[in-house]
């Protein structure tokens, strides 16, 4: 959401920028994100309370604040912004349901990104069969790094252990499961 702002923001003329609305809407959201910033150390329930809190109030302002931008054209920029805003809203609450939450969504797109770089890379998965089989190792692989994991090393832990273990004990193998050797966890993850 704050990305479309900053679009809207980088097509005005230098000098108009400062006191266009587009500013202001930039403005009320880094408020957000300078109290998370303050929060990122706390614990999920201390950080889910102080939202509650200090951050609600200011985020409810903010749509508010844009329920009153009725002359902005919903084709320009800013009104792309602003209906983007208002269409992410209902998404954009469940922030305040979990401390653990995130305001931005940036760990989730550079966690993908690698992805997206390489699928020119992958042109030989010219079936469906091969495009299924490199999303799964690839959501494996990823999903290895955010629990801590090196994936060569839990890949081949796997390969190891999967022919041989029955479905009762998949949940075991998962990166988070008990079964998962501290070898393959990262150092300062065990």
């Amino acid at each position: 959401m704050r990305r479309k702002f900053e679009a809207a923001l980088k097509i005005l003329p230098e000098s108009e920028r400062k006191k266009s609305r587009g500013q202001e809407a930039l403005h009320r959201i880094w408020k957000l994100f300078y109290l998370e910033g303050l929060w990122q150390n706390h614990p999920p329930g201390e950080r889910h309370h102080l939202r509650l809190e200090q951050s609600k109030s200011l985020y409810e302002d903010f749509f508010l604040w844009l329920g009153t931008l009725k002359k902005v054209t919903p084709k320009s920029a800013l009104g792309a912004a602003i209906g983007y805003a208002n269409e992410q809203k209902r998404w954009m609450d469940h922030f305040f349901l979990d401390g653990r939450l995130e305001l931005s969504n940036n760990r989730a797109e550079n966690s993908i990104r690698p992805f997206v770089m390489g699928r020119k890379n992958w042109l030989f998965c010219n079936s469906q069969r091969g495009a299924k089989a490199s999303a799964v190792v690839y959501s494996i692989i990823e999903t290895a790094k955010e629990n801590g994991l090196k994936p060569f090393d839990y890949l081949c832990f796997l390969f190891e252990t999967l022919p041989q273990a029955t479905t009762g004990q998949s949940d075991k193998l998962l990166p988070w499961g008990n079964a998962v050797p501290v070898g393959c966890r990262m150092p300062g993850k065990q």
